[in-house]
């Protein structure tokens, strides 16, 4: 059997390696793209909206379903390294969220023990009200992009 081709053992059909390829990477974008779309739609519902850094999530979003959609409709090169830098902007958002609910937390904890070290509640910080992995799923939007990029045909030279 040669290396391009790749043989689904219940159906005995035989892919070429590429369109598997090609479809993995049409899938991580939709699910970047559902992402892009599911994410302000709950922050809107949870009333996220309160402060400018509040609104940072759905800018965010709204940069990367712009690009990924540029990415599944138009698959050139600039596209796909214009994604690459989105996905890092996703990821640098998705720390910073993180860090905005952490300190939320802490700074709701210190006007409850005022007088408390960090160290006394920084574990009551974690299991706060600010939920800390909420933020992620803009880190896993970014991941999923960024891995939808990975030897993409746009990218190879001619």
């Amino acid at each position: 059997m040669s290396a391009n081709v790749v043989t689904s053992s219940s159906r005995e059909k035989q892919i070429p390696a590429s369109a598997l390829v090609e479809r993995f990477h049409r899938f991580l974008l939709i699910v970047s793209a559902l992402l892009c779309v599911g994410t302000p739609v709950e922050l809107w519902l949870a009333d996220h909206y309160e402060s400018p850094p509040q609104m940072i999530p759905f800018a965010l979003c709204l940069i990367g379903l712009i690009v990924i959609l540029w990415v599944v409709w138009k698959p050139t090169g600039a596209a796909v390294k214009t994604l690459r830098w989105v996905s890092l902007l996703l990821l640098v958002g998705s720390l910073f969220g993180g860090y905005e609910h952490l300190e939320g937390n802490i700074e709701f904890a210190r006007e409850i023990q005022p007088n408390a070290q960090l160290a006394d509640i920084f574990f009551e910080a974690l299991k706060g009200a600010d939920p800390l992995l909420a933020p992620g799923i803009l880190g896993l939007t970014a991941i999923l992009a960024f891995a939808a990029t990975y030897h993409h045909p746009a990218l190879q030279s001619k």
